[in-house]
């Protein structure tokens, strides 16, 4: 079973990936761990400090992560230490590149008129279940198919490709 718990960090519409990560920081080169500290740093410059109090999950309207498809935006936003994103809707090629870094997403249709800043959310992503803890509601979305849960829980597309090779490896 897994569940995902944390502090909303609420976002409106059309959060695009060029203000998740800015493209002239890519001059720094696209190693995550060198970039990901500009994470968001115009469009919210208190991020990483949310963040840091236990603001893990963001919580957004639709169309996040629209734009180009830079890679390493759902990266950094992950290596921040941002747990999940749940938003109305989602960017078809961001959604997928969060799910291949193991980043876990959700499109929920209404989540952001039912979420505000800092309430406690819990995602149960066996049941498709959002808790808000914070205002005693409880929605629901569609669970992942299996071998997405599978990414997931193998913590990104290439973890899951190592192990089911290695896997293969011993069973021959």
């Amino acid at each position: 079973m897994i569940k995902i718990s944390g502090r909303a960090m609420k976002y409106g519409n059309n959060l695009d990936t060029d203000v998740i990560i800015a493209a002239h920081r890519l001059t720094h080169g696209s190693d995550v761990d060198s970039i990901f500290q500009f994470a968001m740093e115009v469009f919210d410059p208190n991020f990483h400090e949310k963040v840091s109090t236990g603001h893990t999950i963001i919580v957004a309207g639709s169309n996040f992560g629209c734009g180009s498809s830079r890679q390493q935006a759902p990266e950094v936003i992950k290596r921040s230490g941002i747990k999940a994103i749940i938003s109305d809707s989602m960017a078809r090629i961001f959604f997928r590149n969060s799910i291949n870094i193991g980043l876990p997403v959700f499109i929920v249709p209404g989540i952001s008129s039912l979420v505000t800043e800092g309430d406690t959310i819990t995602i149960d992503l066996d049941l498709g279940q959002v808790v808000n803890e914070s205002s005693k509601t409880t929605t629901s979305f569609e669970s992942f198919p299996q071998f997405m849960m599978e990414i997931l829980r193998s913590g990104g597309l290439i973890n899951h490709l190592r192990t089911k090779s290695q896997q293969g490896a011993v069973s021959e």
